[in-house]
């Protein structure tokens, strides 16, 4: 069996051109493209930022607190990623007979004629995700990736097919492509 330790902690250099401060477990970032803030003061971890330093702390950790303070290290490195070049996911329009159409309107995705579908199908939009329809192209924007990332997921799930054999019927949208900043990637 290991040794106990008594201090566990990660550090992460501030990214070149952003601003982190950070005020009891409360942390914003500033950049070129625009400002996160979060809140974790659910986790039992001390946040300090020194010049160009943050560093993520636990006094006498279990293995869920070490695992948390390599969590909310990644959290704010994605936050700095975030306002520095920012995020973007690409989703295709796949059908087979029925040409969907599909329309922004408020905070919604509207899909009309799914499958055929007499009745719309809708995907909640997040705040600070800005959707654009190319053709069959769907391009979400955003400097948050969990809320761009879940806007892509919700739409996904909005037009899942239920009853039948996934190995035939592919109608759908799907993620085929990540960005962040000029690093992109197919799926």
């Amino acid at each position: 069996m290991p040794p106990k330790t008594t201090h566990y902690e990660l550090t992460t250099p501030v990214f070149e051109g952003t601003e982190v401060q950070v005020d009891g477990s409360v942390v914003t970032v500033r950049g070129p493209k625009g400002e996160i803030v979060r809140d974790f003061t659910h986790a039992d971890v001390d946040i300090q930022c020194k010049g160009k330093t943050i560093r993520i702390s636990v006094e006498y950790p279990r293995s869920r607190q070490i695992a948390l303070v390599g969590t909310i290290t990644s959290h704010i490195k994605n936050m700095m990623l975030g306002v520095t070049v920012g995020v973007t996911y690409k989703m295709k329009v796949v059908f087979a007979h029925f040409p969907p159409n599909v329309k922004v309107a408020n905070d919604m995705l509207i899909i009309e004629n799914f499958y055929g579908e007499k009745a719309a199908r809708k995907a909640k939009i997040l705040p600070g995700v800005s959707v654009e329809i190319k053709g069959d192209d769907i391009i979400l924007e955003g400097i948050e990736i969990e809320r761009v990332a879940q806007t892509a997921a919700n739409i996904q799930r909005s037009t899942r097919l239920r009853r039948k054999d996934p190995r035939k019927f592919h109608d759908g949208i799907y993620v085929f492509e990540k960005q962040i900043g000029e690093r992109s990637w197919r799926i």
